[in-house]
């Protein structure tokens, strides 16, 4: 390592010595666990190391710092948000007992009335949700062979998941009584 390297290297322990626990702690108030606080931690440091660039790669500023923090946080938030949101619904939608892919199970009287249910969604809706669970694609994969966004796919799966939740809980409250 050439002296200027070491100097810059130098420069970032200072500064990391220096505000990298106030970052931390910053993080960790923000986030659900010290992993997830530590990942944006080391995701901040990376954009910030890019964005010194031009800059000759000099430590930032502690407010740069804070700011690049910060909405690294409101992304993974957003992304945590949404992905524990459609998660959820997924787990309710499957935790009702039925396995109507299964095609051993083909006279089962939820999976029957589930075909049907799938069967009565427009068909926008239809299409996604089989592309997603038959097929395994991702969003940007419906997206791409729909020709549409990849959160347009998003959204019509949601709805689908949500459409055929409510007609399954329905089913079920009917023949429950």
């Amino acid at each position: 390592m050439n002296h200027s390297a070491r100097m810059l290297s130098d420069s970032w322990k200072v500064w990391l010595s220096e505000h990298g626990k106030k970052l931390l702690l910053y993080a960790r108030s923000r986030c659900e666990s010290m992993e997830d606080a530590e990942d944006i931690m080391q995701e901040s440091i990376a954009r910030l190391w890019r964005y010194q660039e031009e800059r000759a790669h000099v430590p930032p500023d502690v407010p740069l710092a804070f700011a690049t923090m910060r909405h690294i946080i409101l992304d993974y938030g957003r992304k945590v948000g949404r992905r524990h949101k459609n998660n959820q619904k997924i787990i309710n939608f499957t935790a009702q007992d039925d396995v109507w892919t299964d095609p051993a199970l083909e006279d089962d009287e939820d999976a029957a009335a589930l075909r049907k249910e799938l069967s009565g969604l427009s068909e926008k809706l239809r299409e996604v949700v089989t592309l997603k669970i038959w097929g395994e694609l991702t969003f940007a994969e419906i997206g791409k062979a729909l020709n549409i966004s990849q959160n347009t796919a998003a959204s019509r799966y949601r709805y689908g998941l949500e459409a055929l939740s409510q007609a399954m809980k329905a089913k079920k409250l009917q023949r429950n009584g």
